[in-house]
């Protein structure tokens, strides 16, 4: 866990970098070159503008159909690392006895360590990274969909609701929300062991907090889209973690009891 927190901290730390020294006035065409344009911020920009032509100019909710699109191509994704986050919790005992057996710091005990635990994993058809490969997935997205919205030139001439894509958000809704729904994503996957866990606890205050100063300094576009992928994460929850999460507050109220 504590590895996944410092990849996570160290991913939304790129995104900060990225999103603040790399240069997003140029327009993105499909005359753009290199790799980045190419594969990852240009069929963004092409997605986001085809839909909203069809829907007769509106790209708020254009945003919001290809966030949805995205997310629901990463449900298999997710819902993998759901499966592979149990798997390690079943084998964790497994893994802390390894431990106390082989609590001898010399080189040779820690390589004996770490080959009966890469044995364990294959033993019980669990891959150790298969928990971060979501966040590794998410963040180039991310950065893609903030060069599309930045460098697309007709979303910054638009409005959805009450701000404009291309502007910060006037009232401030919008970073409130995200922080809001940051929150509550985060809160009902913690459940069985992760309820407990400390790093997890300080992530619940982290990532809303980085979250919501990202968004007073970025377009009510992309806000907008990190408002609808975090509605569509809680959805997401409650469908896979459903039966955990009922458990979960039927043990909190009998102990209440």
């Amino acid at each position: 866990m504590k590895k996944r927190l410092a990849l996570l901290v160290t991913l939304m730390t790129v995104v900060f970098l990225v999103s603040g020294c790399t240069d997003v006035s140029t327009p993105i065409t499909s005359e753009s070159e290199g790799i980045w344009n190419e594969y990852f911020v240009y069929p963004l920009s092409w997605l986001i503008t085809t839909i909203a032509e069809s829907l007769g100019g509106l790209y708020g909710l254009s945003i919001v159909i290809v966030t949805l699109i995205v997310r629901f191509a990463l449900l298999p994704l997710m819902i993998k690392q759901t499966k592979s986050t149990k798997a390690m919790q079943a084998i964790n005992p497994e893994i802390q006895k390894l431990k106390e057996k082989y609590s001898s710091k010399d080189a040779a005990t820690q390589q004996k360590l770490q080959q009966e635990t890469m044995l364990l994993f294959q033993k019980n058809g669990v891959n150790p990274l298969a928990g971060c490969l979501p966040i590794l997935v998410q963040m180039p997205i991310f950065i893609g969909f903030y060069h599309a919205i930045m460098r697309t030139t007709e979303i910054s001439k638009h409005s959805f609701l009450w701000f404009d894509l291309g502007d910060k958000d006037p009232f401030y809704i919008l970073p409130v929300i995200v922080v809001l729904t940051q929150y509550l994503s985060l809160k009902i996957s913690m459940v069985g062991p992760a309820a407990d866990n400390p790093q997890m606890k300080i992530m619940l205050y982290v990532m809303p907090i980085l979250i919501f100063v990202f968004s007073l300094n970025v377009p009510s576009a992309l806000t907008l889209y990190w408002v609808i992928g975090n509605v569509f994460t809680i959805f997401q929850t409650l469908l896979i973690k459903g039966p955990e999460i009922k458990e979960a507050r039927g043990k909190s109220v009998g102990g209440k009891k």
